[in-house]
């Protein structure tokens, strides 16, 4: 940036300083303000371990391969009423599914269960149950399984849950004053753009219209 357009650059923020202050107060309380209106929501994380009876190569390939498989039977509507009856939840299978959410990773043979929920101890009994319904149901598949082709699943730990929203006031805040950067310089920017067709001397004429000014007819004053 060369010395002239930085001079330009401090002119325009010192004429428009009170348009960053508003935007940036504006947009950060809003975030916060908006925040506080929704409840305080929980996401309980469960990880099921899956494991080859055997570390064979051809085993542990079939078993990743089948990661998803496992994630898309877990996610069904048929276990979503059997946690719902067992936990006597006030919900319908779709609106349970709609909390829960799956995910296979093949790098780590894990497959990555999050149940979203108002209340923590709730989702993490959601949690529980629903990874406890799928290490019985890899049982019942592995009776019909010779050992040495059997494919065991059991929790990594004890399910926990961690506030999902709202986000720190410190994060929230931080958020508001970008955003509100981002609407500032946009509305600097079409103002300094406007301000640029008008004309306030004979120089901007002159840029304007491409002719010299000869002569100007002097302002009146009052009382002459």
């Amino acid at each position: 940036m060369e010395f002239n357009d930085y001079m330009q650059l401090v002119s325009v923020i010192q004429r428009r300083w009170w348009i960053i202050i508003a935007a940036i107060v504006l947009t950060a309380g809003s975030a916060v303000g908006f925040s506080r209106l929704k409840h305080t929501e929980y996401t309980s994380t469960a990880e099921i371990i899956i494991e080859p009876a055997r570390p064979d190569w051809g085993l542990a390939q079939s078993a990743k391969m089948l990661l998803r498989t496992y994630m898309t039977t877990a996610d069904s509507n048929q276990w979503a009423e059997q946690v719902i009856a067992t936990l006597q939840l006030p919900m319908t299978p779709e609106e349970l599914r709609a909390q829960a959410h799956f995910a296979a990773q093949d790098d780590r043979m894990v497959i990555q269960l999050e149940i979203e929920a108002y209340d923590g101890d709730i989702a993490n009994d959601v949690a529980r149950e629903w990874a406890t319904l799928f290490i019985q149901w890899r049982d019942q598949q592995n009776q019909l399984q010779r050992k040495e082709d059997r494919v065991f699943a059991y929790l990594r730990d004890q399910p926990r849950y961690r506030q999902s929203w709202p986000p720190s006031t410190r994060i929230l805040l931080a958020a508001g004053a970008v955003f509100g950067l981002v609407i500032a310089a946009s509305l600097i920017f079409f103002l300094e753009w406007v301000d640029a067709g008008l004309i306030h001397s004979p120089r901007d004429l002159e840029r304007q219209l491409g002719l010299t000014v000869v002569g100007a007819i002097p302002s009146g004053t009052s009382g002459k």
